[in-house]
């Protein structure tokens, strides 16, 4: 039965992690995104579980935001219906086991629910709809709030400094898998 919290009246719909994902009216598509991946994220079991409910899945982030809302684009014209899409922020691992936010997948996510809202598929949620908006009032900024942020603190004290900044790039791939 629909409620509330499960977003089911809206084609884009955005939440946080595996309860999130839980939570939220099972999509045709879940774009799962973690944009500085680690060994810390639930990224695949995320991707596992929308799968195992019959979703396509498609993972990405920042660096291929176009390209995943062109996938959703070419799915719904082979399903030839309107297609739901689920965006699922991983966020990170907290010391608890638990996720904690990660501004890094806030942005991908809303740079993914741009891209879509570009192409058309903008029927979204308030959540999607803040994510997005989150997304376009800050894209300049992305390098910084990336290298500023508590992941990207921690990739860059132990070296990586130059793959958070990568990873800020948008639209720098063209594959839906990035």
């Amino acid at each position: 039965m629909p409620t509330p919290l499960d977003q089911s009246r809206y084609q884009v719909r955005f939440d946080w992690g595996s309860t999130g994902l839980a939570r939220l009216a099972p999509g045709d598509v879940t774009v799962v995104v973690d944009v500085l991946v680690d060994t810390d994220t639930d990224a695949d079991r995320i991707g596992a579980e929308a799968s195992g409910a019959g979703s396509t899945v498609l993972r990405g982030g920042l660096r291929c935001a176009g390209a995943l809302a062109e996938a959703v684009i070419a799915e719904q014209h082979r399903r030839q219906a309107r297609t739901s899409v689920v965006v699922i922020a991983c966020g990170a691992a907290d010391a608890g086991g638990g996720t904690r936010f990660a501004v890094e997948d806030l942005l991908g996510a809303g740079a993914v629910i741009d891209a879509l809202a570009a192409r058309g598929i903008d029927h979204t949620s308030p959540e999607a709809a803040a994510a997005c908006e989150a997304f376009r009032g800050l894209r300049p900024a992305l390098r910084h709030l990336l290298t500023a942020s508590g992941t990207g603190q921690t990739w860059a004290e132990a070296g990586r400094r130059e793959d958070v900044l990568a990873a800020a790039s948008v639209d720098a791939d063209s594959s839906a898998q990035c």
